[in-house]
């Protein structure tokens, strides 16, 4: 059995969900409570140095990072890729994919974001100025690939890797009041992915860490 360890609201947890959903696995769920820093106690840490989520158990192995577990999951598990099969169409995701992964995640996940207040004492409303000016760094040159590439609801004919990429951003995005507004591609993928129940199963509001559900 595979176990996912990881938060409600962990857009790299988030994106695992999704990729187990796509690809039909069954998945045990284990919470880890980043609020209280589980994360960082020495039993976890133990097993994933970086102490991070998600942690993914799976074939006698812990596997950290989000990245590198999504490409693991497509070749050991390869039904329902979240690759297509062309060299080129694969790249065309992973420049979506990365790009988001490598440009976003880092500046603006809840580490950074706690070191913004304390020590640097931001103010909150500095905080989600900070965190749109650098969606908008990655968000406005990705809908203007989107246009390019003349992409419908998803990227190619199925969500993929860049979908499983893509929506755990948006969800973190519209948490800080960013507007979608001029971006139409993006929003018409988001709303065609949530239409789906793999998507709607790995939804934060669906997880049993979320206090709403308590």
């Amino acid at each position: 059995m595979i176990e996912l360890h990881g938060y409600f609201r962990s857009s790299t947890t988030y994106r695992l969900r999704i990729a187990l959903e796509l690809k039909g696995l069954e998945y045990a769920y284990v919470p880890v409570n980043l609020l209280t820093s589980e994360q960082k106690a020495a039993g976890f840490t133990t097993r994933n140095p970086f102490g991070s989520v998600p942690l993914l158990v799976a074939h006698g192995r812990d596997r950290a990072q989000s990245m590198a577990q999504l490409e693991w999951l497509d070749e050991a598990h390869p039904q329902n890729p979240l690759l297509p099969t062309g060299v080129e169409d694969r790249f065309t995701v992973r420049e979506l994919a990365y790009a988001i992964a490598t440009e976003l995640h880092a500046p603006l996940n809840l580490p950074v974001l706690k070191y913004l207040k304390h020590p640097l004492g931001h103010s909150q409303e500095e905080i989600d100025t900070w965190y749109r000016h650098w969606l908008a760094r990655t968000l406005d040159p990705l809908e203007q690939r989107l246009a390019q590439l003349d992409a419908g609801e998803f990227l190619f004919d199925r969500p993929g890797l860049f979908e499983v990429v893509l929506l755990p951003q948006i969800y973190n995005a519209r948490r800080f009041d960013y507007d979608f507004n001029d971006k139409p591609h993006i929003a018409r993928i988001e709303a065609a992915c949530l239409a789906l129940p793999a998507f709607q199963r790995a939804h934060p509001d669906n997880q049993p860490d979320n206090p709403a559900n308590g």
